[in-house]
């Protein structure tokens, strides 16, 4: 899969802009806050119809603007594809082939993408925030029922938290029946969430386990580990998994009504990386952290491959700098001759790699972009 072209209008500092691609490496070369990484943000954008830098839509559209449109022509096995994505103060819409859909789950997908960039970094020793949403983002591009469940699932947490909220500062009375039907409602989706969360995590590590050991040089053996907030695992079907929980979700009833929010459930779990027996997030070196979050994204590029026959678009955003010379090299050798591949830097300098002599080369300045001719 590949981005043949791509336009912008009224997006972040772009006004009008349209530019064409090589199904190879294209290099966006820039100073600081010229628009590189706006750029990088809405091909994300047109593959994920959200931003991965804010969750307000809104700062998208360009100041002064009425509305925001991404647009780009893509070629995938089954030849060419048209999406569209459209921001204005009312919502989104978003279109494939001139179609308009009504649900994000028939759109997320239809354009695989996986990006890397410095705050990828912090994958491992970040926030727990952050790796659930590693997980929820790469999960929803290849499989649609997983958001479907996911959507499910947050929707009835956020009314479940409201009842709890309201019911702690006395705005409402305490309902037993009304909260037993929310919970039950709230673990049918929690237990589907977080079957599939598990099962993924298998894949992933799959392919991580190796490409980590090559990074490595022979010398650790990665392994990737679901943390539940409450007493599920692996091993449980689905129908035990519902049963469990409804007995985690009555241990915490009372302490969840003084508290007045949802104390366990996916959006409470976590991801622990551990290489050689040890938990790197708290033991592990920066050289470690790093090897594990390149090992992630590589993995992703092989998995989104195996499940839909396709690689994704590769986005590097500036991180090429970020990597020593040894992960650099191996970064591009692996991605070589089969993704289509967006790198952003201020300079090539320090990076030696014989891929970037045959790349496509861009430069951006105040949001004008001009081709290398």
């Amino acid at each position: 899969m590949y981005i043949d072209q791509l336009t912008l209008k009224d997006y972040r500092n772009y006004g009008e802009l349209t530019l064409s691609f090589e199904n190879q490496v294209n290099l966006i070369l820039g100073e600081n806050a010229q628009g590189k990484t706006n750029l990088m943000e809405a091909i994300y954008v047109l593959a994920m119809a959200r931003s991965h830098r804010t969750s307000k839509d809104k700062e998208l559209i360009r100041w002064d603007q009425s509305f925001s449109k991404v647009e780009g022509h893509l070629t995938n096995r089954h030849g060419p594809l048209h999406m569209e994505v459209v921001f204005s103060q009312k919502g989104k819409k978003v279109k494939i082939n001139r179609i308009e859909k009504k649900r994000l789950s028939d759109y997320i997908g239809s354009c695989t993408i996986v990006m890397f960039a410095p705050e990828d970094l912090t994958l491992v020793k970040g926030s727990p925030q952050i790796r659930r949403r590693f997980l929820d983002m790469e999960m929803g591009q290849i499989y649609s029922i997983y958001l479907y469940y996911l959507s499910q699932y947050h929707k009835i947490l956020k009314q479940r938290n409201q009842w709890l909220k309201d019911v702690q500062q006395k705005k409402v009375k305490a309902n037993s029946d009304f909260l037993e039907v929310m919970t039950d409602q709230l673990i049918q989706a929690a237990a589907q969430v977080i079957t599939k969360r598990y099962s993924f995590i298998e894949k992933l590590q799959a392919w991580a386990q190796p490409i980590h050991h090559e990074i490595s040089r022979g010398k650790e053996r990665l392994e990737i580990k679901y943390v539940p907030s409450c007493r599920v695992s692996e091993e449980m079907d689905l129908s035990t998994m519902v049963v469990v929980l409804k007995e985690e979700f009555k241990r915490v009833e009372e302490r969840e009504i003084q508290r007045g929010t949802t104390l366990i459930g996916p959006h409470r779990d976590d991801l622990a990386f551990i290489v050689n027996d040890r938990d790197i997030q708290t033991f592990g070196s920066q050289g470690q952290q790093r090897t594990t979050a390149l090992s992630l994204k590589l993995a992703e590029i092989e998995l989104i491959y195996e499940k839909t026959g396709e690689y994704p678009i590769l986005l590097l955003d500036d991180v090429l700098s970020e990597l020593d010379d040894f992960r650099q090299t191996h970064l591009l050798n692996t991605i070589q001759g089969k993704v289509q591949t967006f790198v952003t830097t201020t300079s090539v300098d320090g990076i030696d790699h014989r891929i970037l002599d045959d790349a496509e080369t861009f430069y951006v300045e105040e949001g004008s972009i001009q081709r290398k001719e």
